[in-house]
């Protein structure tokens, strides 16, 4: 499995302005609702290739910092990277897709959740890929299973996959605090984000902040956020 460790740039730099943007955007989440506290967190964005996994993984290392407890869950059931970019060891029998198939109350979590190298950080990759990934995650048996694990961390983080062209991440808003889309400076067209607000309106669902990913921003950051 090739590794995307060198992703983390988060742990690796903590003290760059990239990692100041992380620190900004977790700061602007927190703030982002004053009537609810925010848990479930949910990145999406137009296309593939707009880096919203790698959002993901180093918005989940500023949080860790922040001394959170938190869960990655990989929710791309077709073509998830975290376990690339965490360096987990991946057993392909076990991930977020057969839990949700498996689950019930005395389910052993542990079993699917994987330890990165990282404190305060943990991962569920996507597991086998099923035939139905829509009807898994809009199960009864999905919806529990979140409820359950979000007794058990301060911040999870929903990867999901691009929100045009499939309707995973349309499906899973109905889980989360906050839905964030992750768009690739000069690559991201406008009526692509229109398209996806479209999408996301359908589903009531909110957009709470866009990232602008891939930006150079200062001679010392190539990437920065916009919210």
């Amino acid at each position: 499995m090739e590794s995307r460790e060198k992703d983390l740039h988060f742990r690796d730099d903590p003290k760059s302005s990239f990692s100041e943007a992380l620190r900004s955007i977790r700061t602007n989440l927190e703030f982002s609702s004053v009537n609810k506290k925010i848990k479930l967190i949910l990145l999406t964005s137009p296309e593939p290739g707009d880096g919203k996994s790698f959002v993901t993984a180093n918005l989940a290392c500023a949080y860790a910092q922040d001394n959170k407890k938190v869960l990655v869950i990989d929710c791309d059931l077709r073509k998830g990277q975290q376990n690339k970019i965490f360096a987990t060891k991946k057993d392909s029998s076990k991930g977020y897709s057969n839990l949700i198939l498996n689950y019930n109350k005395n389910t052993d979590l542990s079993e699917y959740i994987e330890k990165p190298n990282i404190k305060n950080v943990y991962l569920i990759p996507n597991g086998p890929t099923p035939p139905n990934p829509i009807e898994l995650l809009s199960s009864l048996k999905n919806q529990k299973l979140l409820s359950d694990l979000s007794t058990k961390y301060d911040i999870i983080l929903l990867d999901c996959p691009p929100a045009i062209g499939l309707s995973d991440a349309l499906v899973m808003t109905k889980y989360s605090d906050a839905n964030v889309v992750v768009v690739s400076s000069k690559k991201t067209k406008t009526e692509a984000l229109a398209e996806v607000k479209k999408n996301l309106d359908k589903a009531n669902a909110k957009i709470t902040g866009v990232i602008i990913n891939k930006s150079k921003h200062r001679k010392s950051s190539y990437y920065y956020y916009g919210y």
